[in-house]
C-alpha cells in the first residue's frame, strides 16, 4: 500500500513510531482535521519491531486488572469500524480459554474481571475441557475459564489499514527516516532525521523497543526483551486445530508463567512462551536468528496442554521484541518537563489488542488533554516506583 508524503515541514502534531499504536493515533488525530506527521525508521511490514507474527490474542475478560477491560471493549468496536470503512476482515472473535490451576493468576485474575463487570464466563473442569475442545489434554487439578469474545487479530493488516486512513485524511507518513534528536521550542517541538528539520505543536512517542533511547535524560524503567514465536505442522486433515472448533488460549502451566497460542493458520499453529526471554541494553543489539534448540521450553509447557502440538514439527520461527514495564503495565504519560510530548509505550508484551483504542486515546489527550478511561495505572513511574507486581509480567 502506497502512503502520503508533503514537502510541508510544520505540522500540529508529530507521531514517532508508525507501528500498532501509532499508526492507530496518526489514522485517530488526521481524521480529527489535526495537521499529522507520521516517521518511522523503516517500512510497514518490517519485522524488527512489534506488529508482525501474522496473529494478535484480543480478550474481553481481562485476567491482568479489571481496569483493561472498559479500554479493550472500545477497541473491540474501533476495530469493527476499521474493518467496515476499509472492507478487511482484522478480527475474528473464536472464543478464547484461559486455562491454568483454579487459584492461579490466569483463572483467579479472568474471573475478577469476569464479575467486576458483570461478563459472562464459564469454568469448565479438565474433562469438559477435553470434551468439547479435543486437543487439549490438561492435568484433573487444572480448570479453564472460556470468554466467548476472545479471538485474534491480523497486525500487518491492522496497521495497513490504520496508515491507509490516516493518508486518507491528509497525514504526511515519512518512512525509512529516523528521528536523530528532539526538542522542545517554546509549546511547540523541532525534530530532526537524517533528511530533513520539522516542527510541531505536540510530539507523541510510540517508538516501542526504541522509546528510551529518544529519551536520554529521563531514566525510564523500560526493559527490551526478545521474544522467540512457533509455527508447528500439523495436518490440515485434523480438524481439532482449525479455527472452527480450536479457540485461542493461555496456560499456566508453572505458576506465574505462561504458554499461548492460536489455531492452525496458513503458516501453521503458533505458539509461544510468555516473557523469559533474553533481555538486551538496545533494541539494535537484538539476536535475530533463532537456535532450533530454543523450542525445547515451549514443547515442554505444551505437552501438559496440546501434547500433539509439543511432538509436531517446527515450520517456522521468528523474534518480537516486548518493551516492559516492571509492573507489566503501559506507560502512557506526558514528559515531566515537556507537555507538549507525550510518552507511550502500551505493551509490556501485552498491548496490540488495545492499539485502535490506544490511538483514539491518544488524540484525546492531545487535543483535549483528557481521556474517558482511567490512565492513573499508567502514569510515569521511575524505578522505584515501578515495582516488579505479584502478578505482574507474563501476558498473552
Amino acid at each position: 500500500m502506497a502512503y502520503s508524503g508533503a514537502a510541508d515541514r510544520s505540522f500540529d502534531v508529530c507521531v514517532v513510531g508508525l507501528g500498532a499504536a501509532g499508526s492507530a493515533t496518526a489514522y485517530h488525530l488526521a481524521a480529527r482535521g489535526q495537521r499529522v506527521l507520521g516517521l518511522d525508521r523503516w517500512r510497514p511490514g518490517h519485522p524488527f519491531g512489534s506488529s508482525h507474527g501474522d496473529s494478535r490474542i484480543i480478550r474481553e475478560i481481562y485476567f491482568e486488572h479489571p481496569l483493561y477491560v472498559p479500554i479493550v471493549r472500545r477497541a473491540y468496536e474501533l476495530w469493527r469500524d476499521l474493518e467496515a470503512r476499509t472492507g478487511k476482515t482484522l478480527l475474528r472473535e473464536i472464543g478464547g480459554l484461559m486455562i491454568g490451576p483454579p487459584d492461579g493468576e490466569v483463572v483467579t485474575g479472568t474471573i475478577e474481571s469476569a464479575r467486576a463487570w458483570s461478563m459472562p464466563y464459564e469454568v469448565l473442569s479438565a474433562s469438559e475441557l477435553s470434551r468439547r475442545y479435543p486437543a487439549f489434554r490438561v492435568s484433573d487439578e487444572d480448570v479453564a475459564v472460556l470468554d466467548r469474545r476472545a479471538g485474534f487479530l491480523s497486525p500487518e493488516d491492522c496497521n495497513d489499514a490504520h496508515l491507509t486512513l490516516a493518508a486518507a485524511a491528509g497525514a504526511t507518513l515519512q518512512f525509512d527516516e529516523p528521528v536523530v534528536s528532539w526538542k522542545a521550542d517554546g509549546e511547540g517541538v523541532q525534530i530532526t532525521t537524517p533528511r530533513d528539520h520539522y516542527c510541531a505543536g505536540t510530539l507523541v512517542l510510540c517508538a516501542g523497543a526504541r522509546t528510551q533511547a529518544l529519551l536520554p535524560d529521563l531514566r525510564l524503567p523500560l526493559e527490551v526483551e526478545r521474544q522467540t514465536q512457533f509455527w508447528f505442522d500439523l495436518p490440515t486433515s485434523e480438524a481439532r486445530f482449525a479455527e472452527a472448533g480450536f479457540p485461542i488460549w493461555a496456560y499456566e502451566f508453572t505458576r506465574g508463567q505462561i504458554c499461548y497460542g492460536f489455531p492452525r493458520l496458513p503458516r501453521g499453529l503458533k505458539a509461544a512462551v510468555m516473557h523469559g526471554g533474553e533481555t538486551v541494553a538496545s533494541a539494535d543489539e537484538v539476536r535475530r536468528t533463532v537456535d532450533p534448540a530454543e523450542v525445547e521450553p515451549l514443547r515442554r509447557a505444551l505437552a501438559r496442554v496440546l501434547p500433539d502440538v509439543a511432538a509436531a514439527p517446527v515450520l517456522d520461527s521468528t523474534t518480537c521484541l516486548f518493551t516492559n514495564m516492571p509492573d507489566g503495565h503501559f506507560l502512557i504519560d506526558v514528559h515531566p518537563e515537556h507537555p507538549q510530548v507525550l510518552i507511550s509505550s502500551p505493551c509490556s508484551g501485552h498491548g496490540f489488542k488495545f492499539a485502535s483504542a490506544i490511538g483514539e486515546i491518544h488524540a484525546d489527550l492531545v487535543t483535549t488533554g483528557r481521556s474517558r478511561f482511567d490512565l492513573g495505572m499508567f502514569r510515569l513511574r521511575s524505578p522505584e516506583e515501578a515495582p516488579e507486581a505479584a502478578r505482574g509480567r507474563r501476558r498473552p
